[in-house]
């Protein structure tokens, strides 16, 4: 089979070397020029100079090849541009043909893997300007990675989905390109892709694809990053924050069903800007974190099976959209931190599984490239080029999408080769051990150039074990995260919570046990999503006891939970009692709000972001001893906990959490000081549909030590309940 019959069968890896302007060889010696194209439906193709319009002739059809025409011209000296006027039948179009732009297709991958911006900044669909004579054309120059494949072409709107009539140019580093004149923001495209045996694959959307469809087609589509303009200067321009000494207080969401219309479908991202922002700001809150944004074909899996690394999900509109939701979450002062997956991928056809008949972006062997939990695909976390699509895909969020930081999931999962796997069903690393060092390897990289590149961004691990060091600078030995997800806090405490208070004096430790490791890491307190689902019920009913006993036992937790050290952070509908465990197919229960119990837990957390950001003694010193002491951690008789937070002036917020239902009249707490003495917060309270159990009509301190402090003052604690104090002076 010749090169030019490689055309007609869709297997040819060298257009440049047949098609657009070729020498025009006469017995070896070249004598002027020839135009080659090869268009399947054409019956008669014509010249165009693109500048003039001036016809240079007419091609001949090969003889041997339909589809193929050249028109000869030995007298010419140098090209020039041109476009094609083409007959079908009896219409006529002009196109400008692809392959006489070969230095600018080349241009593509020069220096892809110098840097891992450079992989979205050349590969996928990039909008170009073309300088053609003294004139300028708007084109868009395609790549792709698929170093193992025979053949590659683009396939889409701009040529009726037909793999015959745009073959890409396989270059030596493995990358397909090609240049399409006046293909423009808005076109959908494909590759269609032969493995290394000629065997045609499923159509592949784009792995770096900044804007993709829905089921049915999840075709890519070309997109223009510079028509957005922002709004959130300021901002941008804000001094660094130091966050660990920040208040950060983080609604976890879903944006499909945080709020849904009459009929049932999800917000957009403008509804949701107009609609979830005011309600942000009315509770306090200074951060969202979403659900994977990243496009995912299942919507069941909430977004943690995502394909489309770079481009945010078409379910709730366009990229711009989604850029215009974060602009106005700065405006009002609120950051965004997005759920970011790189710990596995599904295998859906059109996705990275098999991409180009080989295991490219995952591991070979299936006991470290399938992920038994997720039935997905693993990364090769040890080959250059998918490091590069992962820590691209992170510089990529945070550049284009101004996003303040990514929270990274499941990465114990990454860490451990034996990860969810049973003796025999995973493969020791060379030392003969569990961890992953390419995994270890990677993400200290991916935190390294997040920082490096955006130093007031904030990276997150959920890490479920206790792996050392998550938390810790990369130059220190850890893997660099500036914070880390305190499950095992979130585990014991709900299951102490969740216990009959008769029962809490035998569980006591559960409560105090995170502070034996607190300082080990950079904590966020979650309560996260992964609670709420898969029949562990809402958090409401998690809580033991009747109506009345469940309201105050989730009031006096979360007030627990926020005055105890390290970020906190909570799932939607938590912050009013959601009743119903959270699926993803429909809306809150809003409706909940037309009832006093859950307007009064709203109110709480309000009250309690709040208040969180008033007082510096509640964060200021999270990560620092200085800034948390027991007052009594050792009542485990009464269920009663007693400790102060302390900020960088020594200024104290005295916390008593009682678990039971039970007053505790007369109760001491030591204090540093005499005086007097106010309760700024109490879980109790009529605004909260508590029972407004009195506390004491003046809390004075006297110099009376106990618990360790030099003076003390007596208070009766309500049932279930906790309460803020601190010094009036």
């Amino acid at each position: 089979m010749t090169q030019v019959q490689d055309l007609a069968a869709v297997s040819c890896a060298q257009p440049f070397s047949l098609l657009g302007w070729q020498p025009n060889l006469v017995n070896g010696e070249q004598k002027g020029w020839l135009v080659r194209c090869f268009l399947p439906k054409a019956e008669q193709v014509e010249v165009l100079d693109l500048t003039t319009g001036k016809s240079l002739g007419v091609c001949r059809p090969d003889p041997a090849v339909a589809g193929v025409f050249t028109l000869r011209l030995p007298r010419k000296r140098k090209t020039t541009p041109y476009q094609l006027l083409v007959t079908r039948g009896k219409h006529q179009y002009r196109c400008i043909d692809p392959y006489q732009f070969q230095d600018e297709a080349y241009h593509a991958v020069h220096f892809v893997h110098s840097q891992p911006q450079n992989l979205y900044r050349q590969l996928g669909a990039q909008l170009i300007q073309l300088d053609v004579g003294k004139h300028q054309l708007h084109a868009t120059r395609f790549a792709v990675y698929a170093p193992n494949a025979s053949s590659v072409s683009l396939i889409g709107d701009m040529n009726d989905w037909d793999g015959r009539c745009h073959p890409m140019q396989k270059t030596d580093c493995g990358h397909w390109v090609l240049v399409m004149p006046d293909s423009a923001a808005g076109v959908r495209y494909k590759f269609e892709i032969k493995d290394s045996q000629g065997h045609l694959l499923p159509h592949k959307a784009d792995p770096v694809g900044f804007l993709a469809d829905q089921y049915p087609s999840h075709a890519s589509q070309v997109y223009d990053h510079s028509r957005y303009q922002w709004q959130d200067q300021a901002w941008q321009q804000r001094e660094a924050e130091l966050m660990y000494r920040s208040a950060m207080s983080v609604y976890e969401l879903h944006l499909g069903s945080w709020r849904r219309k009459e009929n049932n479908e999800p917000l957009s991202y403008l509804e949701l800007k107009e609609q979830l922002i005011p309600y942000l700001l009315d509770m306090g809150y200074t951060h969202i974190e979403l659900l994977p944004v990243m496009e995912h074909p299942f919507d069941g899996s909430w977004g943690y099976q995502p394909l489309g690394l770079f481009a945010p999900s078409s379910r709730f509109g366009s990229p711009d959209d989604f850029k215009a939701l974060v602009d106005a979450c700065h405006q009002a002062g609120i950051g965004v931190i997005l759920d970011w997956v790189p710990a596995h991928f599904p295998d859906d056809g059109h996705g990275l599984a098999r991409f180009d008949g080989t295991a490219l972006y995952e591991y070979e062997d299936p006991r470290r490239g399938w992920h038994p939990d997720w039935n997905s695909c693993i990364y090769d976390f040890g080959k250059d080029t998918v490091r590069h699509f992962l820590v691209a895909s992170a510089l990529y969020w945070l550049e284009h999408f101004h996003i303040d930081g990514l929270r990274v999931d499941a990465v114990a999962s990454m860490l451990y080769w034996d990860y969810s796997r049973k003796a025999g069903e995973w493969v020791p690393n060379v030392d003969g051990g569990n961890h992953n060092y390419e995994a270890i390897s990677l993400l200290q990289w991916l935190n390294t150039e997040v920082y490096r590149h955006f130093p007031k961004a904030i990276t997150i691990a959920e890490e479920s074990t206790s792996f050392a060091g998550v938390s810790k600078p990369v130059d220190q030995g850890g893997l660099g995260f500036g914070f880390k997800w305190n499950m095992g806090w979130m585990n014991d405490s709900l299951r102490y919570i969740s216990k009959d208070p008769a029962y809490r004096k035998f569980h006591h430790n559960d409560l105090t046990f995170a502070m034996v490791y607190h300082y080990n890491e950079n904590f966020v307190l979650s309560l996260s999503h992964d609670e709420v689902v898969h029949g562990k019920g809402s958090l409401l009913h998690k809580m033991p006891g009747d109506e009345w006993q469940q309201a105050a036992n989730l009031r006096a937790y979360i007030a627990y939970m926020f005055a105890h050290p390290g970020k906190k952070l909570h799932f939607m509908g938590m912050e009013f009692a959601q009743a119903a465990e959270w699926s993803h197919q429909r809306s809150l229960d809003w409706h909940l709000l037309d009832y006093d119990k859950h307007r009064g837990v709203q109110q709480l957390f309000r009250d309690l972001n709040l208040s969180y950001r008033r007082c510096p003694p509640l964060y200021q010193l999270d990560y620092e001893q200085q800034g948390f002491g027991w007052l009594d951690h050792d009542d485990a008789a009464h269920s009663v906990l007693s400790f102060y937070r302390q900020d960088a002036s020594a200024a104290r917020i005295y916390v008593v959490s009682n678990f039971t239902p039970v007053p505790r009249n007369q109760y001491r707490l030591g204090v540093a000081a005499a005086g007097d003495y106010e309760v700024i917060l109490n879980t109790d309270s009529s605004y909260y549909w508590g029972s407004n159990y009195h506390v004491g009509a003046a809390l004075l301190a006297e110099n009376l030590p106990h618990q360790n402090q030099p003076a003390s003052l007596s208070l009766d604690l309500p049932p279930l309940s906790t309460l803020y104090i601190r010094c009036r002076n």
